[in-house]
């Protein structure tokens, strides 16, 4: 199969591209940075070097494919200029005009848990526009995975547990949380691309579920501090230290929102009604030896 895959050499991006290289398909790589094409040469890829932004771009580059795989950049969270949700409808409505004109028959759009809400789910919104937008395509087939929490964004918390000796949020302490590995997701992709469907689908990704007790348990047990806990904190205090650090505060506001729905448990309602039958294979575990690594490194 002629495969198009966006995402540059990112976290899912890069093994999806080998695993699907190893299979023996025509794969090719969209990155914006062309100092990235010997990298997505080496792994066997075509590279086409362009923006996402660039209807005209895009729709050449996808014209003749068998599937796309499309996904959202992820947010510019400093700069208090950038309007989020207007980005996101401007890139997905280049995503379906550009799948529209190229004639793509075969689409797997990377969204993610909380798509479902229209409300209440913070930055998840912009992936529920976005799915919105595609599933007005006609005569395509689409399935949107629906990865949950990565296991990298837990990443963030290392400055707090340096600075603090704990982790703390406005979602955390016994609250459960599905988490998954980019691995994971890549390889349920590589899957899901390559499987014919009809109509629309949505496919949910996760390598583990553990509440946020038992991960600040596994992350302390790896870097030396087996008393780690993870607190709960208030809307209020999680909006005023996002801020604190500069993060747009319409962006830090998404935020607070998507953990507040975390906590309350309505932003997993349907991942449950619908969660994956088979759970990837990294595992929490692994994912604490690269934590460990980095925070001995700070």
């Amino acid at each position: 199969m002629k495969i198009i895959l966006t995402g540059s050499l990112g976290h899912i991006s890069q093994p999806l591209t080998r695993e699907l290289v190893q299979q023996g398909h025509a794969v090719t790589v969209i990155s914006s940075n062309s100092e990235k094409q010997k990298a997505i040469e080496a792994l066997g890829a075509t590279a086409a070097i362009g923006s996402i932004e660039d209807l005209t771009f895009l729709t050449a580059t996808f014209t003749g494919a068998d599937a796309v795989y499309t996904m959202l950049p992820p947010p510019t969270f400093f700069d208090h200029n950038f309007d989020l949700m207007a980005h996101c409808r401007m890139l997905g409505n280049n995503y379906a005009q550009s799948i529209q004109q190229s004639g793509v028959k075969r689409v797997v759009h990377l969204s993610s848990i909380g798509a479902h809400l229209d409300k209440d789910s913070g930055l998840i919104l912009m992936h529920h526009e976005l799915e919105s937008i595609l599933k007005k395509l006609s005569d395509v087939a689409i399935t949107f995975m629906r990865p949950v929490a990565f296991h990298y964004n837990l990443l963030a918390f290392l400055p707090l547990i340096k600075n603090t000796g704990r982790m703390s949020s406005n979602y955390g302490a016994g609250d459960k949380v599905a988490w998954v590995a980019p691995a994971d997701i890549a390889a349920a992709i590589a899957d899901e691309i390559v499987t014919p469907i009809t109509g629309r689908k949505v496919r949910y990704v996760a390598s583990d579920e553990l509440t946020c007790n038992e991960v600040a348990s596994i992350l302390g047990a790896a870097i030396g501090k087996p008393d780690l806990k993870w607190i709960l904190i208030t809307n209020e205090e999680m909006q005023n230290r996002l801020e604190g650090i500069g993060l747009n505060p319409r962006i830090a506001a998404g935020l607070v929102e998507m953990q507040s729905s975390m906590h309350n448990g309505e932003f997993f309602q349907d991942y449950y009604l619908n969660r994956p039958t088979v759970m990837g294979k990294v595992k929490l575990n692994e994912f604490a030896k690269e934590f460990a690594a980095a925070f001995h490194q700070q």
